[in-house]
């Protein structure tokens, strides 16, 4: 299998993806909780915030690229707030979503590695990620660069289960991810942080936001490092310690030019500098860089009418030495968006120019796709109707049309039934046609996708159960030799594959305590040779209790997974792990708040890839000054 990014983790191929583990005892426990939390609410932010009239309340953008009260979605989703992502301390963006329902991570490493996530059992590459609307991909390995996403300069993350390729096109077959980053309001408001841990840990942050006059701002400031651990356990790796030092900036800068008109301007960019282990004796760096631009101008025409211009790029640089290799990626999108809302009715019209280009090696490629997406919304309030058409014109591929409608029906109080199904694609990458390993005839890879589920909600509690099936066709795969110029393999479209599996999730308030928890059976499975999907699990749960308590902010959260395989043929089987995590958060002073986090409190010894370590035990304590 030809590595994209060399030795820095495998590089990630589709017959080469991974499977897990658990503890029978805790997933037990996840599974009989009293209630599970319907996988389109929100987790609670802190204890007894999560409300009913909250969570009905609560606007989202990311399932049909508009504002929308989580009432009138029909869509699967999870929202991640901003001191569920403070509370993880110096963790990664992936440490977060893990704990979503739906989701599993895989690292070759330590902090800076390449990284996996597989929503509902998808490749990594069919999730669609976006940061403040922009769009970030590589064309080298496919889909985001999970490592290179700063965690402690995001304010908000949604997270949309299902194929999504009707509103969002080519590579969103597994669902979306929407990153955002902080806006600014009201009085200035500077705060400074630092924070300290076990193997050298530091964290260092600083920034101002705010508003006036029209304006309003945000600027934020990271740097964090780290001496790591030895993540490559082999006697043919450099025993070292595997470092990381990442500096991240940042900034948003809008205008409210009147009550109809707002102009925007969005920028997070990161510099990551992580070691990794190709050889005995080298000091091997991997080097990853990133940004996303946006460029935004809002526009209420009439009451019933808002339109958004939307112009964006974004950058995917890695690089490893002494080992020569580099691949850059660059990412040009234009987007118009058209919204009437009349009534229960609403409808959506896009306008879509996506550019991608990919210097790799021999490799100064581009392409281009043009598309034009329509929506169109219903809620009389028990019913919910949701039809969505898209037509992408690929200059490589020619036209492409997906389509989804989704249903949902308040049958009784407190209850919803819905159902889904809709179809997806995603276009080879630039460098799966273009690599010595690649294949210039490759096809899309094409999915359908249909869900059933059942959700309840009443105040603190909620429950959700949601069962899907997405079958994928013309699957990309590492191959045998043939049909390019390499004699080690190639890339063809020979597989098929079936994701399927039903998510069980749930909230409640028990005494002082809001607890919270899910539980995955899934079977992603290679049709093919009726082989588990390499590296994901059949079952993975978690749990988690939050209280307040002495002055103090209290939580504690239990991820296991059970076993799975490391490789497509299922014969290197990595084990089941269970992990516990604590949390607490207390006010120091006025303006000055504390967090203290134990992440891996059993110091359990597990790997989510073959060979690579997984950090034990850390200890991370943070002290932040933000005057109110």
């Amino acid at each position: 299998m030809p590595l994209t990014r060399p030795c820095a983790g495998l590089a990630f191929t589709p017959g080469h993806t991974l499977v897990p583990s658990p503890s029978v005892t805790a997933l037990a426990l996840a599974s009989v909780l009293p209630f599970f939390a319907l996988t389109a609410q929100a987790q609670p932010s802190q204890p007894g915030a999560e409300t009913e009239g909250k969570n009905l309340k609560e606007m989202v953008v990311t399932a049909n690229r508009i504002a929308q009260p989580l009432s009138d979605l029909v869509a699967d989703m999870s929202i991640i707030d901003a001191q569920t992502i403070a509370r993880q301390g110096p963790g990664s963006v992936a440490d977060v979503l893990a704990r979503v329902p739906g989701i599993q991570i895989t690292r070759n490493g330590g902090p800076g590695s390449t990284t996996s996530v597989f929503l509902r059992g998808a490749d990594s590459r069919f999730t669609a990620v976006y940061v403040d609307g922009v769009r970030m991909d590589s064309q080298s390995t496919g889909g985001a660069s999970w490592q290179s996403i700063p965690l402690a300069l995001i304010d908000r993350i949604e997270v949309l289960r299902g194929s999504a390729a009707a509103v969002y096109g080519s590579d969103a077959m597994g669902g979306v991810v929407q990153i955002f980053t902080k806006k600014g309001e009201g009085p200035a408001q500077p705060y400074v942080g630092l924070g300290f841990g076990n193997r050298g840990t530091f964290t260092a942050e600083a920034g101002i936001s705010g508003g006036a006059n029209g304006w309003d701002y945000a600027l934020g400031l990271n740097r964090s490092q780290t001496d790591g651990f030895n993540a490559r356990t082999v006697a043919t790796a450099n025993p070292d310690k595997d470092d990381y030092r990442s500096n991240a900036i940042s900034g948003r800068l809008g205008y409210q030019i009147n009550r109809q008109h707002r102009l925007e301007a969005t920028l997070l960019a990161s510099d990551v500098n992580s070691g990794y282990d190709n050889s005995l004796t080298e000091d091997d760096r991997s080097l990853n860089k990133m940004h996303a631009l946006g460029l935004n101008w809002h526009a209420q025409w009439t009451d019933h009418y808002s339109t958004k211009l939307q112009i964006s790029e974004s950058r995917d640089f890695y690089e490893t030495r002494p080992a020569p290799y580099k691949t850059d990626t660059r990412l040009h999108n234009v987007l118009f968006q058209n919204e009437w809302r009349l009534g229960i009715h609403t409808a959506t019209a896009a306008l879509e120019r996506r550019d991608d280009a990919l210097t790799n090696g021999g490799i100064d490629r581009d392409r281009h796709q043009n598309a034009l997406a329509l929506g169109y919304g219903l809620n009389t309030g028990p019913h919910t109707v949701q039809l969505n058409l898209r037509r992408d014109d690929d200059s490589e591929f020619g036209g492409k049309t997906t389509g989804s409608a989704a249903y949902g029906y308040a049958f009784a109080t407190h209850w919803r039934a819905t159902a889904t199904v809709g179809t997806a694609f995603r276009v080879p990458t630039l460098y799966q046609r273009f690599s010595e390993y690649g294949d210039a005839s490759l096809q899309p890879e094409k999915s359908r996708n249909a869900e059933l589920g059942l959700r309840w909600a009443q105040g603190a509690d909620s429950f959700s159960a949601t069962a899907y099936r997405n079958r994928i066709t013309n699957l990309i795969n590492f191959s045998s030799p043939g049909s390019c110029d390499s004699a080690f393999g190639c890339y063809a479209n020979v597989g098929k594959a079936r994701l399927e599996g039903i998510t069980l999730a749930g909230t409640t308030k028990l005494g002082a305590f809001n607890l919270h928890g899910s539980v995955d059976f899934q079977n992603p499975r290679d049709t093919e040779n009726d082989k588990l999907l390499a590296r994901r699990a059949k079952r993975y749960a978690t749990l988690g209790a939050e209280t307040r308590a002495a002055g103090w902010t209290w939580a504690a959260d239990l991820q296991t997974s059970a076993k799975r395989f490391d490789n497509a043929a299922n014969t290197n089987l990595l084990g089941g792990y269970t992990l516990f995590n604590l949390s607490a958060q207390t006010e120091l002073a006025k303006d000055v708040n504390l967090i203290a986090r134990i992440n891996n409190l059993a110091d359990k010894r597990y790997q989510t890839a073959r060979t690579y370590a997984s950090e034990g035990r850390s200890v991370y304590v943070g002290v932040k000054w933000m005057p109110q």
